[in-house]
C-alpha cells in the first residue's frame, strides 16, 4: 500500500500509544538502519526512477532520503550538477520500508521548489552514513 510521507509520523505515533494531539520527535523513535539496495531506473531523457528499501527506519522520512541520496549520486554519474524532485511513494510492510521516487536530472539549477544540489546532497549523505548508487 502505498501512502504520502506526510502523515507517517502521525500514523506511528497513533500506533505507539501516545495520546491525541502528542508528538513522537523523530530523534526518540528507535533508528538501526539496514539499507537494502538501489533501482534505477531511466524513464524517459533526464527523468529517472529510484527504489530503495530498508529496515530499522524510523518512519517514511529515512527512507525518502536514502532515495534522495540515490538521486544524487546518480545525478553526479551522469555528469550533472542539480536534479528536481518530482514525486515519491512511500510504503511499509512487515518492517520493510520502500521508496519509489522519480526526479530529473539536469546540468543547471531547475525551476521548482525541491531542487537538490548533487555534489552538497552526496556529501551530506556520506557524512550521515546514507548509501548511494
Amino acid at each position: 500500500m502505498w501512502q504520502r510521507t506526510a502523515g507517517v509520523a502521525m500514523t506511528l505515533a497513533a500506533l505507539g500509544g501516545c495520546t491525541p494531539g502528542e508528538q513522537v520527535a523523530r530523534g526518540d523513535l528507535p533508528f538501526d538502519p539496514v539499507y537494502r539496495g538501489i533501482e534505477t531506473r531511466l524513464l524517459d531523457g533526464d527523468l529517472v526512477g529510484f527504489v530503495v528499501e530498508m529496515t530499522g527506519a524510523r518512519d517514511g522520512e529515512d527512507v525518502v532520503e536514502y532515495a534522495r541520496c540515490a538521486a544524487a549520486q546518480y545525478t553526479l554519474i551522469r555528469g550533472y550538477g542539480f536534479a528536481r524532485h518530482v514525486r515519491t511513494r512511500v510504503a511499509q510492510e512487515s518492517g520493510v520500508w520502500r521508496a519509489d521516487a522519480v526526479y530529473t536530472v539536469s546540468p543547471a539549477l531547475p525551476q521548482g521548489l525541491q531542487t537538490i544540489d548533487a555534489e552538497v546532497t552526496v556529501d551530506d549523505c556520506t557524512a550521515r552514513g546514507i548509501p548511494t548508487v
